[in-house]
């Protein structure tokens, strides 16, 4: 029977690509404040995030695995998008990144019942459409924009805002999963469900 695996996260679209894995697990968010972290390089502050993540759980739950996970998004120009506070700064947020190209960054921290940890960073390119004020008043009225990354998402309805993106799908909704395999045959984590490591 494999070791107890916890997702630090309570993203319901970090769960879903995690049960899609047919992996067992258990959600238990981390109560790391992001907002308290000072790093502001992009990529470096979704890692640490992550890292603080899981070691904010591991912490508590000895003998477990634990998958921590940051995703924050860079506009064209720099600004850094985490989660909107209100609809008006998701509107901000979308009209800022209408007819660009953003960057998606996603930290990931696997972290091991021994101690030992793995992270990590995905990067991709999400190319949106030139939208009309119309377009972005109906995004807006959603509320899909709640709790997410830049005030978008690249499933659902989010999608309809989206050209076209680079990099990895799993990782712009928040766990890069051929990532999160990767380390977890590194630091051998073992269950029977996971495809069998390349052999060299």
């Amino acid at each position: 029977m494999p070791d107890r695996l916890i997702l630090a996260s309570a993203s319901p679209q970090r769960k879903q690509l995690l049960n899609g894995l047919g992996l067992s697990f258990d959600v238990i968010p981390s109560t790391v404040s992001e907002e308290q972290h000072t790093e502001k390089n992009p990529g470096k502050r979704a890692v640490d995030l992550a890292v603080l993540k899981a070691k904010n759980i591991a912490q508590k739950y000895d003998g477990a695995w634990v998958i921590g996970c940051d995703t924050l998004v860079l506009a064209h120009n720099g600004t850094l998008l985490e989660k909107p506070k209100d609809a008006e700064d998701a509107r901000r947020m979308i009209a800022m990144q209408s007819g660009k190209t953003s960057v998606v960054h996603s930290g990931l921290c696997l972290q091991a019942p021994d101690g030992r940890s793995m992270h990590d960073l995905s990067s991709s390119s999400v190319h949106f459409a030139a939208l009309t004020e119309e377009q972005i008043d109906w995004w807006v009225q959603t509320n899909l924009w709640s709790e997410r990354s830049g005030a978008f998402q690249i499933d659902g309805l989010g999608q309809l805002m989206i050209e076209r993106i680079e990099g990895d799908w799993t990782s712009i909704v928040g766990l890069p999963v051929f990532l999160l395999g990767t380390m977890m045959h590194a630091m051998n984590y073992s269950d029977q469900r996971m495809a069998p490591s390349e052999q060299r």
